[in-house]
């Protein structure tokens, strides 16, 4: 629950920021029309309060009880208007600075922003850095709610992976891998059946699922089982937990109704076919020829992630087989004990980062947020003979969108 002192001075903070655009827009519409100029900076301040409004009064609007689809693209609205704002302001910020420095030098003592600027020829600096500001900030919000179209738009991604020790029996094995389901966040059953249907048409050897399959209570995979129990592959359908799925971010009424959560949605994965790996593994068997899957409970080492998972019981008797794939929901698990304690750990497999659903991928560069945070957030990471593969997540949390970060469908081909 949101205290009144902190919602106080975020408020404080979103008006001292609206009050600064707005002084830049009053600046750059100086030469529209009368009519056009005052719809625009009355517009403004109508959004601006509204938003305040909203943010303050939430719990009171009975937020809580509002259609799910419409508190995420109202929340998502607001923090995409802020950092659009808060973007701009960096611009505006540059030229206040610059202006500031010739005023201290002697070079310039204007007496406002147009003064100043009627001294330079053409479009002067400081109209070109508000203008700027102004279209990133436009930009960036625009791109905010573009992203809304994406969160169904599912991507198939395609790696071969190559290994010395792999079992002949077991080339060419194709292993699907989704995670972050987060179900919790869906409002559109017939785009997640959808994103089931490509899962099938892939016909993939066995389907690993790496964790998060709700946002925080079992009861919200509820109206999708039907459509994950579908998921079938020759060698199984295996899961494990993520972070989200213990129900660590929920206010329960009692400690009994946490642990019966999670009772709950470990009975979904039997319910839905899956086979749940809880600190375990399991031998694949092909032809005679043998190689383990393993897979933890959520191990994580940034931040407060809890560490449930423990790797030792899981690789306890699976010494033995030649090839060994880990499925460990977050890819900090990898540099943290995987490569140094289990050498013969050839894959593993992670999700939890979403990639942000927020970045840049093209060819030979990429770029998001969450790459200041996690050293490997999205795609595959080699180092010697070990190699780990992060999901960027079949599923979205928060922000109800993708941008840049499509969700995810992996193939993965061990040659």
């Amino acid at each position: 629950m949101r205290s009144s002192g902190m919602i106080w001075v975020i408020l404080v903070f979103l008006l001292i920021l609206d009050f600064y655009v707005f002084q830049v827009l009053r600046h750059v519409t100086q030469g529209w029309s009368v009519r056009s100029r005052q719809a625009m900076l009355i517009g403004y301040w109508v959004v601006s309060i509204g938003v305040a409004v909203v943010f303050v009064f939430m719990p009171q609007l009975g937020a809580d009880n509002w259609p799910k689809a419409v508190r995420s693209y109202v929340f998502a609205t607001i923090v995409g208007l802020f950092f659009s704002k808060l973007i701009a302001s960096v611009f505006f910020l540059v030229d206040d600075v610059r202006r500031g420095v010739q005023f201290t030098a002697g070079k310039v003592i204007p007496k406002a922003r147009a003064a100043s600027d009627e001294k330079e020829e053409g479009i002067s600096r400081s109209a070109f850095l508000s203008w700027l500001g102004l279209a990133a900030g436009s930009t960036l919000f625009g791109t905010f709610m573009y992203g809304f179209t994406n969160k169904y738009n599912y991507s198939v991604k395609r790696h071969r992976l190559s290994y010395g020790n792999l079992p002949s029996a077991f080339k060419g094995l194709r292993i699907l891998q989704i995670s972050d389901i987060h179900s919790g966040s869906f409002t559109d059953p017939v785009a997640v059946q959808k994103g089931v249907d490509r899962i099938q048409q892939l016909n993939p050897d066995i389907i690993l699922f790496t964790g998060d399959l709700v946002n925080d209570r079992a009861v919200e995979m509820e109206p999708y089982k039907e459509i994950f129990s579908k998921l079938k592959a020759p060698l199984g359908v295996y899961s494990v937990l993520g972070n989200h799925d213990y129900g660590d971010y929920y206010q329960w009424e009692s400690r009994a109704a946490k642990e019966q959560n999670l009772a709950d949605l470990i009975q979904l994965h039997a319910d839905m076919g899956w086979r749940l790996l809880m600190n375990e593994h399991v031998v694949l068997e092909r032809e005679g020829e043998k190689i383990a899957l393993l897979g933890i409970e959520n191990w994580g080492a940034k931040a407060n992630f809890p560490k449930y998972g423990n790797l030792s019981n899981a690789y306890k008797g699976a010494e033995q087989y030649p090839f060994k794939i880990l499925m460990s929901h977050d890819p900090s698990h990898w540099d943290a004990e995987v490569r140094e304690t289990y050498p013969d750990i050839d894959l593993t497999l992670s999700g939890h980062t979403h990639g942000m659903q927020f970045g840049v991928e093209l060819p030979g560069f990429r770029w998001s947020p969450v790459q200041y945070v996690y050293k490997q957030w999205a795609g595959l990471y080699e180092t010697d003979r070990q190699k780990l593969y992060v999901n960027r997540g079949f599923g979205f949390i928060g922000y109800p969108g993708r941008v840049g970060i499509l969700p995810e469908i992996t193939i993965l081909e061990l040659v």
